[in-house]
């Protein structure tokens, strides 16, 4: 369920970048063309920047397409791999999930309770829905990252 979760959200996280890649191309052709432009659009363009890294995250984890020295762990065996991957998922990306988590919370609450929008006149409102995709986009990434911690347990059992 988890991955059939993760990848639908990828999917999603990829059209939101074709509509990025559409919001871009109209505002500079906008601002260099006809020299007007939207801050709100600007705006826009940031906000679902964030969704695209914050959720890509996640899937990126689950796709196995994260950065790594893969000088050194493509010649690793299966056995060594799995534990290298358990070793990484439970002392670097779940603890940090985790901060992330805990942190955020009292971040976005804030927002929320402030109805937080736009410092900028015509910048949008609603900031705080923005924000709160930061804690979210790391429980995505926790479940992908116990999920994977199971699966190489597995593997280095079996192997």
């Amino acid at each position: 369920m988890i991955d059939k979760s993760i990848k639908y959200l990828g999917y999603f996280t990829a059209f939101i970048l074709a509509i990025l890649v559409l919001l871009v191309v109209y505002d500079a052709t906008a601002r260099y063309l006809f020299s007007t432009g939207s801050i709100a659009l600007q705006e826009l363009e940031w906000h679902l920047f964030d969704f695209i890294i914050l959720f890509g995250i996640a899937y990126t984890l689950k796709e196995n397409a994260h950065v790594r020295v893969d000088i050194f762990y493509a010649s690793y065996s299966e056995k060594t791999k799995a534990i290298v991957n358990i070793i990484s998922l439970v002392f670097f990306i779940l603890p940090f999930s985790f901060l992330i988590i805990y942190i955020s919370i009292d971040f976005v609450a804030l927002s929320f309770a402030q109805s937080e929008a736009s410092s900028n006149p015509g910048g949008l409102k609603y900031r705080f829905i923005v924000k709160s995709l930061l804690p979210l986009s790391f429980v995505f990434l926790t479940l992908v990252a116990l999920k994977d911690v199971k699966m190489n347990y597995k593997k280095w059992k079996s192997l």
